[in-house]
C-alpha cells in the first residue's frame, strides 16, 4: 500500500511540473503562443478562446491532482489532453499537414516531432497509471468504509 501512495505522489507530480510548465511557458511568451496558435491547422477564429482555455486547463489538471478529493479527475484529464497531444504529433508524423505547425513553450519546443511523441507516450502512460491505482485506491477506501459501517 505504501509503495502505491509514494507512486501515486511521483506520478502526480511529474503531472503537475508537466502541467504548470507548460502553462507558464505559454503565458510567459504570450505574444509567441498567440502568433504559433495561428500556425495550427485549425480556424484562426478560435485562437482567442484556445490561447486562454488550454494552459488555464492545464493549471486546473495540475491543481486538481494536488487534492486527493479531485486527484482522479486530474489523472482523467491528464489522460484525456496528453492523448489528445499524442495523436496530433502522430499526425505531424505522418505529414498529414502541408506545414509543421508548433505551439509548444520552453525546451519541448526543442525536440524533434519523434522525441515529442515518446514524450506523449510516457506521459499517457503515467496518467493510466495514476487512473488505475487512484481508482483501486478509491474503491479500497470504499470497501473498508461500507465494511466498518455494517457493523455499526
Amino acid at each position: 500500500m505504501f509503495k502505491r501512495q509514494v507512486l501515486l505522489e511521483c506520478v502526480s507530480a511529474l503531472l503537475i511540473l508537466l502541467f504548470v510548465y507548460a502553462s507558464l511557458s505559454k503565458f510567459l511568451d504570450f505574444h509567441t503562443f498567440y502568433k504559433e496558435m495561428n500556425n495550427q491547422p485549425l480556424p484562426d477564429s478560435w485562437t482567442p478562446f484556445l490561447v486562454w482555455f488550454i494552459p488555464l486547463m492545464e493549471i486546473g489538471i495540475s491543481v486538481s491532482l494536488i487534492f486527493e478529493r479531485t486527484r482522479l479527475l486530474g489523472f482523467y484529464g491528464a489522460l484525456v489532453v496528453m492523448g489528445l497531444f499524442t495523436i496530433y504529433t502522430g499526425i505531424v508524423l505522418m505529414h498529414f499537414f502541408p506545414y509543421v505547425p508548433c505551439s509548444c513553450g520552453g525546451v519541448i519546443k526543442r525536440l524533434t516531432w519523434t522525441q515529442h511523441l515518446i514524450l506523449n507516450l510516457f506521459f499517457v502512460a503515467i496518467s493510466i497509471v495514476g487512473v488505475v491505482i487512484q481508482t483501486r485506491k478509491r474503491f479500497t477506501n470504499i470497501s473498508i468504509t461500507n465494511k466498518q459501517n455494517s457493523f455499526v
